[in-house]
């Protein structure tokens, strides 16, 4: 007997296997022709699956499922490879070909080894045999073969790369049955589960080629990937499109270099950026900020050096944890080795251990702006969100278990005031919980239930809708991640807060507490930021370079109509740098025209020009980079308006009472 219990706690009762294609059905003919996949137990499943004797609880997926998305993504890339395939013949080996769920700009790609390498005017020729196989709609089948069988089947193709995977998850899995999907005259290697026949792909686009080695290992062969994008519907494919387009205008690589904010040079080595000047007075501003927040919050400053020896990272965890995205250790005596850091905390337990501890002087919060290092994949780094050296706006802090939900707390409004003042007020709060099955984290279950109560318990006294996704906690501990959404609709992970009963243990850290008797404190790990590199990555694109007044490199740009005006203008420069504000003359003999569209491109926040009129009656003609002309204003009113606007981080504008009519 199959008993099927359906999310609404009905069920249904057949007494032989049956295909969740057949359950849909019954359901309902309507549900099963919008079928796409099932979810069964909590794992997903092709429409052709049989399902066995017991009681299973069963969900038809449909295109308005999140999951489904994913299914259709991962289809259209087995779509993408059988058209590849014929197009360019049997020489042609396809390798990996994933959905991409969490990528803003892709939502799949595939991996080829080619006997000729495509070009970017070949993503149309290949796209028009797609829409041949979408409107074959061609039955999409699974099929299970034991390793051996299926290796020599992928033999007969030509297609090693295949045969070598088909080893790999013998040898790490031990399986004895792999899948296969077929379609047509293509079959692949793959898990599933897909959509039932390649007729159910409806709006795709092949957007862009790139290099990957084989295995991500750049020893190996250098691959070409295809990337593309897939909806279930048009209308959703173009405006997504249109979004990527905004997004490529916000590029902050691009920016970057066009506003004279950070670089990338060979010389130095890819992943490790240099600030220029006008990129180092936004983190500057970024850093002081919040240094200045941190004090008034009880934190104390800290240093530590850039590297340290392994056998720290080995207590802690990192180094094992770690161990694969290191830079090469360094052998120095006899000692064991060192590493460049991977994390600011180890360094910070040792100050906290390098004293005796009373529950008199918890919390303890150290925070430091550290340095680490991470060596990322050459094909994995982009600009300044993914580098291999960054600072971390790190703090740890040291506390009883009595104060910890407080501590968490004070953390929380922490990072909610640094969101709302630059102005990311969109975000969902996530909670990272252990994977059970998982044996990457340490410590006892004991500890982990604790820390996930603790963190649970905060977040709902604050108030924040959050959502609970297992295996997104760190090693030692769960966490609570702030997701922003940009102004053009992509998330990005920023603050974080991890709490942390496990490094403690490990450590050996103790506090005499009231009873005279030693206890373990426990540890948060937190960073409202993240790191200032990947922050302001995401803030020149959120911002698309126009930065708020207080962060912004050059916050007035002083343009006398002509050089007879230059005096005046130099006095203005001069009251406005000593009233604090960043001002630049410009000197250049160009026409007033010309110059205001040279600063507005400089996504300078104000211009003051100045001519006869605003000479004679000590003021300036006041030009915000988007609204335009605001009118003339008393040179001393200017600047004390723009003053309000950068101590007020934005909450207050510059000119909206001194505005003349």
């Amino acid at each position: 007997m199959v008993v099927i219990e359906l999310p609404d706690s009905s069920k249904l009762e057949f007494d032989a296997p049956v295909t969740a294609a057949a359950v849909a059905e019954k359901i309902s003919p309507r549900l099963a022709q919008a079928a796409v996949a099932a979810d069964l137990d909590g794992r997903l499943i092709d429409l052709s699956v049989a399902i066995g004797a017991g009681t299973h609880r069963f969900r038809v997926l449909t295109d308005r499922d999140a999951q489904s998305l994913e299914i259709l993504r991962h289809t259209t890339a087995h779509v993408m490879a059988q058209a590849v395939l014929r197009l360019y013949g049997q020489k042609v080996q396809y390798t990996i070909g994933p959905a991409l769920t969490d990528d803003f700009q892709y939502g799949f790609y595939y991996d080829f080894d080619l006997p000729e390498p495509l070009r970017a005017e070949d993503l149309e020729t290949i796209e028009q045999e797609m829409a041949r196989i979408v409107a074959e709609d061609l039955p999409i089948r699974r099929v299970e073969l034991p390793p051996d069988e299926a290796k020599a089947r992928f033999a007969k193709l030509g297609q090693d790369y295949k045969a070598e995977m088909i080893d790999d998850l013998v040898r790490a899995e031990s399986v004895e049955t792999v899948s296969l999907y077929e379609q047509g005259d293509f079959t692949d290697l793959c898990r599933g589960p897909h959509l039932p026949s390649t007729g159910r792909v409806k709006a795709f686009k092949l957007i862009s080629l790139a290099g990957a080695y084989w295995r991500g290992d750049e020893a190996n062969k250098m691959l070409t990937r295809v990337y593309g994008m897939a909806f279930f519907d048009k209308a959703q494919l173009a405006e997504h499109m249109e979004r990527v387009a905004e997004a490529r205008k916000r590029d902050h690589r691009i920016l970057g270099r066009q506003l004279g904010l950070f670089l990338i040079s060979d010389a130095v080595g890819p992943g490790l950026p240099l600030w220029l000047p006008k990129g180092t007075i936004i983190r500057m501003e970024l850093e002081g900020w919040l240094r200045s927040e941190l004090l008034q919050r009880g934190y104390q400053a800290v240093i530590t050096p850039h590297i340290g020896k392994i056998g720290l990272y080995r207590t802690s965890g990192h180094y094992p944890y770690y161990e694969h995205g290191l830079f090469p250790t360094m052998p120095i005596g006899d000692d064991d080795g060192y590493l460049l850091k991977p994390m600011n905390c180890p360094h910070h337990i040792q100050i906290y251990k390098a004293f005796q501890r009373s529950y008199r002087d918890l919390p303890i919060r150290l925070s430091e702006f550290g340095t680490v290092y991470r060596f990322e994949q050459s094909g994995e780094l982009s600009g300044l969100t993914r580098v291999r050296g960054f600072t971390q706006d790190d703090a740890h802090i040291f506390c009883t278990p009595e104060q910890l939900e407080a501590e968490i707390t004070s953390c929380v409004d922490l990072t909610q005031l640094v969101l709302k003042t630059l102005g990311l007020t969109d975000y969902r709060v996530r909670i990272g919980l252990r994977d059970a099955a998982s044996d990457k984290y340490i410590g006892e279950p004991a500890n982990w239930d604790r820390a996930e109560e603790n963190i649970r318990r905060v977040v709902r006294q604050v108030g924040l809708t959050y959502t609970e996704e297992p295996g997104e906690a760190a090693f030692y501990g769960p966490k609570i991640d702030f997701v922003v959404t940009d102004c053009i609709g992509r998330e990005w992970q920023l603050g974080t807060i991890q709490v942390d009963y496990n490094l403690p243990e490990r450590f050996e850290m103790e506090y005499t507490g009231a009873d005279n008797a030693p206890h373990r404190p426990v540890m948060i790990h937190r960073a409202p930021l993240g790191s200032p590199e990947r922050f302001i990555g995401i803030l020149i694109e959120h911002f698309a370079g126009a930065f708020p007044l207080w962060l912004s490199p050059v916050q007035v740009a002083i343009l006398p109509v002509s050089e007879r005006f230059d005096a005046y203008a130099n006095e203005v420069a001069d009251a406005a740098r000593a009233a604090g504000i960043r001002a630049e003359l410009d000197p250049t003999a160009d026409k007033i025209g010309a110059k205001i569209r040279r600063w507005t491109l400089e996504k300078v926040p104000y211009m003051l020009v100045v001519g006869q009129r605003e000479t004679d009656g000590r003021t300036v003609a006041v030009r915000e980079r988007q609204a335009g002309d605001l009118g003339a204003v008393p040179l001393e009113q200017a600047l004390e308006a723009l003053g309000r606007e950068i101590r007020s981080r934005g909450a207050e504008t510059a000119f909206a009472a001194e505005m003349t009519p």
